[in-house]
């Protein structure tokens, strides 16, 4: 059997932010995924490690002191070198599905939620007609569980957590092939979490993917097939959710110590802060804070595929799975 091809494939992507006097600050620094049909990749990492900046180069809504490199393919498309005509008529709605992280900057301030709707429907599905449009909005608002009394209401009239479905419910209309969900359960108490990342999950099918950035660990465990984990601008592990959450559990130091820091599990923090993406070392960004560095973390670790870490726990294996 053929294998398909992926919804996205990011290789070598990085980002630098360009600022008075020629400072830069390396945002995302060699990411390297695929995103495959059927699968749902989940995003995680501290704040300020660069996740959503690179959901903002795969957009192109990166500001104009930006600058990219790598590839970001999207189907035939290259996306860091598309203009800004096809990621508008093309991509943005079409084919990646945006839920945004501060969802009420997204929001027309001055017009309903309904209205949103109904507009988003007609640009990507072609329906039309007053009634027929009411019902698509309609269905649309119930995909994403917004409660139909608050459709004819305003965006600053929603809490957070109801402006969040609003955005939730705009991105699922196109049925694109890729839902890109930047923090989606922002200001939703945990049962709406899990109904959240439950509906987003069952957007992905044979021909569509999900890439979904979150810290929520609980909602990564939830609808993960796989896990990347982002420290300082790098994509530092890439495994399986059934060994990352499992039995053998993530093999790099800044993951396990993820992990240790939920009230769950041993409620110890990581020591110490993350270096600033202006001011990073030349060897392992982690290597501050980890109990396993050596003389060798003086170096920058490569990334291999599944891991950049001079040290890495053991690769899970049946026997070590079962000690």
């Amino acid at each position: 059997m053929t294998e398909r091809a992926p919804v996205l494939s990011v290789r070598g992507l990085s980002v630098r932010f360009l600022l008075p006097g020629g400072r830069r600050i390396a945002a995302v620094t060699d990411a390297h995924f695929d995103v495959a049909p059927g699968e749902c990749l989940v995003l995680i990492g501290e704040s300020g490690c660069g996740k959503s900046v690179l959901a903002s180069a795969l957009l192109g809504l990166l500001p104009a002191n930006a600058q990219t490199a790598g590839h970001a393919h999207l189907g035939d498309l290259e996306l860091l070198t598309a203009d800004e005509r096809v990621l508008a008529r093309t991509v943005r709605g079409r084919r990646i599905g945006l839920i945004p992280q501060s969802p009420a900057a997204h929001l027309t301030p001055v017009r309903t939620i309904r209205s949103q709707l109904a507009e988003t429907v007609a640009r990507l599905t072609g329906v039309r007609g007053r009634t027929a449009l009411r019902a698509a909005a309609e269905q649309a608002a119930e995909r994403a569980e917004f409660p139909p009394g608050h459709l004819d209401r305003y965006p600053h009239e929603l809490s957070g957590g109801l402006a969040q479905r609003a955005a939730t419910a705009l991105a699922l209309i196109g049925d694109a092939p890729l839902l890109l969900a930047d923090e989606p359960t922002t200001g939703l108490d945990r049962d709406l979490v899990d109904r959240t990342v439950d509906e987003l999950r069952r957007h992905v099918d044979a021909d569509r993917a999900l890439l979904m950035i979150t810290h929520d660990l609980a909602a990564a465990e939830r609808v993960a097939d796989r896990v990347a984990v982002m420290y300082a601008g790098r994509i530092v592990e890439l495994a399986a959710a059934s060994d990352f959450f499992g039995a053998s559990g993530p093999r790099h130091p800044y993951s396990q110590g993820l992990l240790q820091a939920l009230p769950d599990r041993s409620f110890t923090p990581i020591p110490g802060m993350p270096p600033e993406l202006g001011d990073l070392p030349e060897g392992c960004a982690f290597a501050a804070r980890c109990d396993r560095a050596t003389d060798a973390c003086t170096a920058l670790p490569p990334f291999t595929g599944s891991i950049a870490c001079h040290h890495p726990a053991p690769a899970p294996t049946p026997e070590n799975i079962r000690a």
